[in-house]
């Protein structure tokens, strides 16, 4: 799990990239916001956060049977922390957009389509 990177990863450089090239200008990994958003949008208070499948629990519920307790536990630890840092932030004003690994995998700019609805 050592290798297994939380920033900077693939996902965050290619919707970064596609973002930058649209004209969008933004802060990354904001240490002061709850989360450390992958992206925030600061003037507007848009909080991007890119999220695997599998570390956040995309559809957890149909794939939970399978992992052990560590797994389990690990997940849903995430979640939690997912939730209560999402909540912090929308009490705070912040939209929250989470952009998940398989939208950017399958539809980039479906997925960056939320973020810039999010902007307007």
């Amino acid at each position: 799990m050592s290798r297994v990177k939380s920033k900077d990863t693939s996902l965050e450089k290619i919707v970064r990239s596609a973002l930058f090239k649209q004209g969008y200008r933004f802060r990354k990994h904001l240490k002061h916001l709850p989360g450390t958003p992958d992206i925030a949008f600061i003037t507007k208070k848009v909080a991007v956060f890119i999220d695997g499948d599998f570390w956040h629990g995309y559809n957890y519920k149909t794939w939970r049977h399978t992992l052990n307790d560590f797994w389990r536990s690990k997940i849903e630890r995430n979640m939690a922390r997912d939730k209560k840092n999402f909540k912090t932030l929308r009490m705070s004003g912040w939209t929250v957009i989470r952009i998940w690994e398989h939208e950017i995998k399958t539809d980039l700019q479906q997925a960056l389509n939320k973020v810039i609805k999010a902007l307007s």
